[in-house]
């Protein structure tokens, strides 16, 4: 695997061998040991998977209390995922790093607990897979604005409106939103 960090270093795109023959292909997409070699010490305890059709936008979301780390890849289509640093001691806070995630090139992404997470269909539809370190509790879920101008993250919208649930309508601006220490 080679692990390669985005323009945030703590968001690392990782990239599987993947061998491929005349009867499909087969990865590692998770390996306690090799992550860990890489500087990711993760204890998941929960998998989610999600289906979304194109130009469906979920997210900005957090857990202010019992923080996620994830990782996450795609199994059927492409996204464009982005992390945004909510770690107000951070030097890269308030910044985000984003990467295309598809079936086609295996990549995966780590998101460390501290930061917030959303992502973009491009495809006709797309599944989404993701490993948590943490228990999804709703209680703590916080939702920033995916379209926020202090944050300006450049989503690949081709000049189309997102598809948004009520909850991603309505999150928070940046500078009104809990963040971590």
């Amino acid at each position: 695997m080679i692990f390669s960090p985005l323009s945030i270093p703590e968001i690392i795109l990782i990239t599987p061998q993947v061998f491929r023959d005349e009867r499909g292909f087969f990865f590692e997409s998770w390996q306690q040991q090799v992550f860990a070699d890489a500087g990711i010490q993760a204890d998941f305890v929960q998998d989610n998977h999600s289906r979304s059709i194109k130009n469906v936008l979920r997210g900005l979301h957090y857990q202010i209390r019992q923080p996620q780390g994830k990782l996450i890849r795609v199994i059927v289509g492409e996204v464009f995922d982005v992390a945004v640093d909510l770690r107000s001691s951070s030097p890269t806070f308030g910044k985000w790093a984003g990467a295309v995630l598809s079936a086609e090139n295996f990549n995966m992404l780590w998101i460390p607990p501290g930061f917030a997470h959303g992502f973009l269909v491009l495809s006709d539809v797309a599944e989404f897979v993701y490993k948590a370190t943490d228990f999804y509790a709703p209680q703590y879920e916080r939702s920033i604005r995916w379209d926020d101008p202090q944050i300006h993250i450049d989503w690949p919208l081709q000049g189309q409106t997102p598809i948004l649930s009520t909850k991603d309508a309505h999150g928070a601006v940046f500078q009104n939103a809990e963040v971590f220490a």
